[in-house]
């Protein structure tokens, strides 16, 4: 297992895309017919999963996954265009994909082989590494401290076969949000909440009476995903993907919706070049 401190003194580098070539417009391939008919792209986010998606003061979908749907859509409709936004959650991302009631995925979607079975996804455009929070005064360090224990997790999140198959004895507690298992945890419900590192490393770090344990697990990476077969659409996403990346786009996202507190230790996980190799 990697531990925690070794992600945080990485040396932060600007954001990029492991392999990708050069994307400048005129390299960008033709908007597939249907989503030129359409005249919008329909993009499913997360809406509470802060600085990727999150609801503004005005309840309106914001964040750097967010603005990158809007990109996707400025790049194929022009610099005024907007995507439709749809929150989404981990377990109705899939079925609204393939419901046809979005387009599109970018909602910290982990690449992993039971979902390429149901889904075609991009280039990987971040990775990330899964921990778990625990209250501050606790002194839970290892995973293997959680057994016999309960532990928080997102309905559809990657981490319940994980610990299906390496912790059995964890009791789980499935809910439907970040929120929803934030609180659990405060009110002693209960003594774990397992999730992505980044957004657990953000939530740590607006609260002092919570923190993540030294043990991290589950290195993945991130891509958006789209109907399968949609081979020319997915093209066009790869693309705009590696595009943002040569215009130093993720780089600005994050400046913009991520707190000074968290800027660094966010910014690490979108450069794939600072992903560890087990």
């Amino acid at each position: 297992m990697v531990k925690l401190a070794t992600l945080r003194t990485a040396t932060v580098a600007v954001a990029a895309i492991a392999g990708a070539t050069s994307a400048l417009a005129q390299d960008m391939p033709p908007v597939p017919a249907a989503i030129q008919e359409a005249g919008v792209v329909r993009v499913g986010t997360k809406c509470d999963y802060p600085p990727e998606g999150f609801l503004d003061m005005t309840g309106k979908p914001v964040g750097v996954e967010v603005a990158m749907g809007h990109q996707i859509a400025k790049y194929a409709f022009g610099d005024d265009a907007e995507a439709e936004i749809v929150c989404v959650t981990a377990a109705n991302r899939i079925p609204a994909l393939i419901g046809n009631k979005i387009d599109i995925i970018i909602a910290t979607m982990g690449i992993n082989a039971e979902r390429e079975e149901v889904v075609d996804f991009s280039q990987p455009y971040a990775w990330s590494s899964s921990g778990v929070l625990v209250r501050a005064d606790e002194d839970m360090e290892a995973l293997a401290d959680f057994n016999g224990k309960t532990v928080a997790f997102i309905k559809g999140a990657w981490q319940i076969p994980f610990f299906d198959e390496s912790y059995p004895d964890v009791d789980k507690l499935l809910l439907d949000g970040v929120s929803d298992s934030l609180q659990a945890l405060m009110q002693g419900r209960v003594d774990g909440y397992a999730h992505d590192t980044p957004v657990l490393l953000s939530l740590a770090a607006k609260n002092d009476k919570v923190r993540v344990i030294d043990e991290v697990y589950k290195i993945g990476t991130r891509g958006a995903a789209v109907r399968p077969g949609e081979t020319e659409w997915l093209d066009y996403v790869n693309a705009s993907l590696t595009r943002m990346a040569d215009e130093g786009k993720f780089d600005a996202w994050f400046k913009e919706y991520a707190g000074d507190e968290e800027l660094e230790d966010k910014l690490r996980f979108w450069d794939m070049s600072l992903m560890p190799k087990s």
